[in-house]
């Protein structure tokens, strides 16, 4: 996000670029501390959703023409501080429903930021329709974000070293939190000197959460038991299956990198 810029990687041509500048694309401006696109999903059309921090909202790119066109950027007619991480749900009467989250990561000086105009920073649904509802206005820096296999409950992680959390909602049949609860507490592994905060999420078929934090990507059961560490020694900023489903990519500091894994993603 720092660079403006999106790389693509690939087995057969290594690591190319795919498009700069990713987000801000305007004159030079002091404003933005992170000026380029972050989280990005695929939706069931396979089209990519992006979290433009530098445009404060999430986007959907053409990956070959590459233009980007504006799915939503205002809550109530305030710009949104700069949108984070975006998932889609893929099934049912929810279908292309958006979960995004929006900390002020992408604005200098953060909460304290001039051109910062929402009051808090959200967790958002977008309906296909263009309403846009807030789920959660009460966390401090939400972050990643993954709906569970059923899509029946959606996880957030707040990046937030005085409250390293990862947070869980049951989500009833219209999409919308029932229930709310704190899922996991990073600070212990914090505390042991694991680097990086809880940030991007990704589940796999049973429902296992895999989930970067303090020391790299932390497996989590659907009852919140800590399986294990894949330990990287660098903070951890996301994570995704990709290949053929069993392989884990993460993104590390500096370093993109992958591990094989004897589990899948979802069978969307």
């Amino acid at each position: 996000m720092p660079g403006n810029t999106i790389y693509r990687w690939s087995e057969k041509d290594g690591k190319t670029v795919f498009l700069k500048p990713s987000g801000y694309d305007g004159p030079p401006t002091k404003v933005f501390r992170e000026p380029g696109v972050n989280g990005m999903t695929l939706n069931p059309a396979g089209e990519v959703l992006v979290c433009d921090h530098g445009n404060r909202a999430v986007s959907r790119l053409d990956r070959t023409t590459k233009e980007k066109t504006v799915i939503v950027d205002r809550f109530q007619g305030k710009r949104f501080n700069s949108p984070n991480d975006v998932i889609v749900a893929r099934r049912g009467a929810l279908k292309d429903t958006l979960y995004f989250t929006d900390p002020p990561y992408g604005l200098e000086g953060l909460n304290a930021s001039p051109i910062k105009e929402l009051a808090f920073n959200g967790v958002y649904l977008r309906r296909p329709s263009g309403e846009v509802a807030v789920v959660d206005d009460k966390l401090t820096f939400p972050n990643g974000l993954a709906l569970s296999p059923d899509e029946r409950r959606l996880y957030v992680a707040v990046s937030d070293p005085e409250g390293p959390v990862i947070m869980a909602y049951d989500l009833g049949s219209d999409g919308m939190p029932t229930s709310r609860k704190l899922f996991f507490d990073a600070a212990e592994l914090l505390k042991a000197g694991g680097p990086g905060l809880p940030d991007g999420m990704r589940v796999d078929a049973k429902g296992r959460l895999f989930a970067t934090g303090p020391g790299g990507v932390l497996v989590l059961t659907p009852e919140a038991k800590l399986l294990g560490v894949i330990e990287t020694g660098f903070p951890t900023a996301n994570c995704t299956f990709g290949e053929d489903g069993k392989t884990l990519f993460l993104t590390s500091n500096h370093v993109l990198a992958r591990v094989r894994t004897r589990t899948s993603s979802p069978a969307w």
